[in-house]
């Protein structure tokens, strides 16, 4: 029953409060997005643009909900696990890193892309090559994003933790000299980077980060779904374009072959 409620979506199909609250029985869609992610999550003249956009939208189309039904919602790193289990947003597309410790609270699809955690610094900056060289240095750690602990706690390099509430509130301060570094998502730093040539993408990346969609957890037949869907946007080429969209001027490495999925769970 739930390959079928996979295919066909049936209201039959219901069988818990997880698939009642599947994104296949949804006639229209509140899609997490961020907001202040240039190329990625961008609300720009009352609009949101960038790659995860575009692919929010693809799956969606695929899922039956045209643009005209779709309501995107800004949804920064440190509310992304309670407005899925509040039900305020039905899925996440917001460079949403798949790990352990939240898939015990949502189910995750995908990953729909697979970037590398990277350092953004000043291009006047000679000092750091890599991530060994942040020792002592003051780098950006942003609310409800674990890319600065990869640095301090993973690796145990003695970085100098600046809190933030967003990664767009970490560029005035890099290029004010506040911070030394901003180290994050080769995809993130890349948005950023193409719109201040004062600043430079080290290209030293030490880490994969699986972009995941969220879902409520439980929503298996919603997320197996969606991973047929993500192949789909692979093999017609939807995804690449969206890269190259994006990304093509960025000097970002792109991959536009699809990736492994983590299985639904």
């Amino acid at each position: 029953m739930l390959a079928a409620c996979a295919t066909a979506a049936p209201a039959g199909c219901a069988l818990g409060s997880a698939e009642q609250h599947s994104i296949l029985h949804k006639h229209s869609l509140v899609i997490g997005v961020k907001a202040d992610q240039p190329g990625l999550g961008l609300l720009k003249d009352g609009r949101y643009q960038g790659f995860d956009v575009d692919v929010a939208t693809y799956v969606a189309g695929k899922l039956g909900v045209p643009p005209s039904r779709i309501t995107f919602k800004t949804t920064p790193s440190s509310v992304r696990e309670k407005a899925l289990e509040s039900g305020s947003v039905d899925m996440v597309v917001a460079t949403y890193s798949i790990t352990p410790a939240r898939k015990t609270r949502i189910t995750f699809a995908g990953p729909y892309y697979v970037a590398h955690q990277d350092t953004l610094i000043r291009s006047s900056d000679r000092s750091i090559t890599g991530v060994h060289d942040l020792a002592k240095k003051r780098i950006c750690a942003v609310n409800g994003s674990y890319s600065s602990k990869r640095i301090t706690e993973e690796r145990g390099i003695a970085a100098v933790p600046v809190p933030v509430g967003t990664y767009s509130a970490c560029i005035p301060l890099l290029t004010a000299g506040k911070v030394d570094a901003v180290s994050t998502d080769d995809l993130i730093l890349a948005g950023f980077a193409a719109g201040h040539p004062d600043l430079h993408l080290i290209g030293a990346p030490f880490t994969d980060e699986k972009y995941g969609i969220g879902l409520r957890k439980g929503d298996l037949a919603g997320c197996e779904t969606v991973n047929r869907i993500l192949t789909r946007m692979y093999q017609d080429g939807s995804a690449g374009r969206f890269l190259n969209h994006w990304f093509a001027d960025t000097g970002a490495r792109l991959t536009t072959s699809v990736p492994q999925f983590e299985g639904c769970s």
